[in-house]
């Protein structure tokens, strides 16, 4: 099945429009939330909905391990699964195997492991990522590829990106030979999933570009930059993302994996990056940092014990409608798991908001063009 993206409005390199998936259409450029375990942690479905998440990741290498692709085939897929019926992406766990060190042992035919849940030993070969990612039913699915550690050396990085490229060519002819196989009922119906590939190639800009060009060579209808957030300096990952985006069609989705702040991925987006996903805005909000429109709050500090004011004047979240900083520091200091629950609703909201922002500042430029390209 083609997915068309529709490119609606420019503004420099920024680019704003439409991902159309079978489960709806998608405002570009988009911020994914992250639910590895089709759950984003803290937050329910309606909550999500009532944000207005288009579109959020789950993680192939969790739901592998638990409760398994099986299940969740059997189930009718990740949608209804998990009762959500808007658009959902799956990384391919590459990067998730990666992050085991020494549990992982990487071959020609794939990563062997060990869960990090119980010690089981698995396999992973990009065959069964696809497989795996079309038993669970996302809209759009990622190859299977190798992130390459920082730092590392010319000779390493060569070998890695090399690596992913057979992987990617081994994901799309799999792909292509299986996509109408899974005996489900649920929705999307069999072969109207979209896989996208992923550029690799370290901290080396021209490796990057030849990873771009012959990925693109190999053909997917989108294209994902990954291996970045891995110990290297911001800049650096700012530097890579300019350099491979020149690489990457202008007319097809940009996907960048795991990046990053509110400041970065308003960036990104302002760069023509079209989508990004971070943990981020959850993984802070456990921890009671929270973004707002004056700075970053650590709302675990004492200072906010006696403060009436809400967490951000400027935020119109159901979070900062409601309740005062006081509060929400008791909550972290006591411990209690309503703490954790409005943190995240606030950072998602704030990342959301920041995206809607970038949106109606691309469409509202002087250098505005409308096309059309399907992927």
């Amino acid at each position: 099945m083609s997915v068309p993206l529709q490119i609606e409005a420019t503004r420099g390199s920024a680019r704003a429009g439409k991902l159309v998936t079978p489960h709806g259409e998608v405002e570009t450029p988009v911020f994914m939330p992250v639910g590895t375990l089709a759950s984003v942690k803290g937050v329910s479905q309606d909550v999500l909905e009532e944000l207005g998440v288009q579109i959020l990741l789950s993680n192939t290498y969790h739901l592998f391990l638990r409760p398994g692709m099986e299940t969740v085939r059997r189930m009718g897929g990740l949608h209804r699964f998990m009762a959500w019926d808007r658009a959902i992406l799956t990384d391919s766990g590459g990067f998730q195997v990666f992050s085991l060190n020494d549990l992982r042992k990487v071959s020609e035919e794939g990563v062997a492991f060990r869960s990090h849940l119980d010690g089981s030993s698995h396999f992973l070969s990009p065959e069964k990522a696809i497989e795996v990612q079309i038993g669970l039913g996302a809209d759009i699915i990622m190859a299977f590829d190798e992130c390459t550690e920082y730092p590392a050396t010319a000779e390493r990085t060569r070998s890695s990106m090399e690596l992913t490229l057979r992987w990617a060519g081994r994901c799309k002819k799999y792909f292509a030979e299986h996509k109408n196989d899974v005996p489900w009922r649920g929705e999307p119906h069999p072969g109207t999933q979209a896989l996208f590939g992923i550029v690799q190639g370290g901290m080396d800009r021209e490796l990057r570009r030849e990873s771009a060009q012959r990925t693109i060579e190999i053909g997917f209808p989108g294209y994902a930059i990954g291996g970045l957030s891995v110990g290297e300096p911001r800049e650096l990952t700012r530097d890579i993302v300019a350099s491979t985006l020149e690489s990457l069609p202008r007319d097809q989705p940009r996907y960048l994996m795991g990046v990053g702040t509110p400041e970065e991925i308003a960036h990104y987006a302002q760069s023509g990056v079209d989508m990004m996903d971070c943990v981020l805005p959850t993984r802070a909000a456990r921890h009671g940092l929270l973004f707002t429109s004056e700075g970053r709050v650590s709302i675990k500090q004492a200072r906010y014990s006696h403060d009436e004011s809400p967490l951000d004047p400027a935020c119109e979240c159901r979070v900062c409608r409601r309740y005062s900083r006081a509060y929400l520091r008791h909550l972290y200091a006591a411990n209690e798991l309503l703490a954790q629950v409005l943190n995240t609703v606030h950072n998602l909201h704030y990342y959301l908001a920041t995206m809607r922002t970038v949106r109606t500042w691309i469409r509202s430029g002087p250098a505005n063009t409308t096309g059309v390209s399907r992927i």
